[in-house]
């Protein structure tokens, strides 16, 4: 599949977590983890599993960044 969006990483489901009509995705990327709200269908249409390898594409007009001082 081919796809726009350049900022594509690669990481392991480690907790998901199913909903009647959302679903919470954990994706463990090196030393980080990402969370994802999707809906429950397209978890089910995807057979999501823990220890399912995905690609968690990001794709926004906004990052933000913070520092504690």
């Amino acid at each position: 599949m081919s796809l726009s969006a350049r900022n594509q990483l690669k990481g392991q489901i480690v907790d998901l977590k199913l909903d009647t009509i959302m679903a919470h995705v954990v994706v463990q990327i090196g030393d980080n983890q990402i969370d994802s709200v999707i809906t429950r269908r397209s978890a089910d249409e995807m057979q999501l599993k823990i220890g399912d390898a995905v690609t968690v594409v990001i794709k926004s007009t906004e990052v933000m960044v913070s520092k504690e001082t």
